[in-house]
């Protein structure tokens, strides 16, 4: 049974960092493309980050892209989101994703249609 487990969320003040994790079955772990998510109340689910199969190569949303990073680790088959200097505007839902592919084009847009499987969601809150 394919399983992403997101965990990490949370409340915090401007400025703080969180990192989100997200578990997965050893299978998809090794053998899929994963990312990130997020949703905000009211807003459509976007894009935030990809890591290739290997877990070497990263793909950021441009609002993202300094201040988040995605990385794995293969012992834990565990995906991370390093989250520094949140903003208010970071507040959403956050889901863990894995992708059937990677796209030839890298844009945000590419990766949705390639999600086989989501997290739950974890909330982060992000106070001014």
């Amino acid at each position: 049974q394919v399983q992403l487990v997101e965990s990490g969320g949370g409340s915090v003040q401007a400025g703080d960092s969180l990192r989100l994790s997200c578990a997965a079955s050893g299978c998809i772990f090794k053998n899929y493309p994963m990312g990130w998510f997020r949703q905000a109340p009211g807003k459509e689910r976007e894009f935030v980050a990809a890591i290739g199969r290997s877990k070497i190569i990263t793909y950021y949303a441009d609002s993202v892209k300094g201040q988040f990073t995605i990385s794995g680790d293969n012992a834990k088959n565990t995906l991370y989101l390093q989250m520094n200097s949140l903003k208010p505007d970071d507040t959403a839902v956050y889901y863990c994703a894995a992708f059937g592919g990677w796209p030839s084009i890298t844009t945000p847009q590419a990766f949705p249609p390639l999600v086989n499987y989501w997290g739950q969601g974890t909330q982060v809150t992000v106070s001014s």
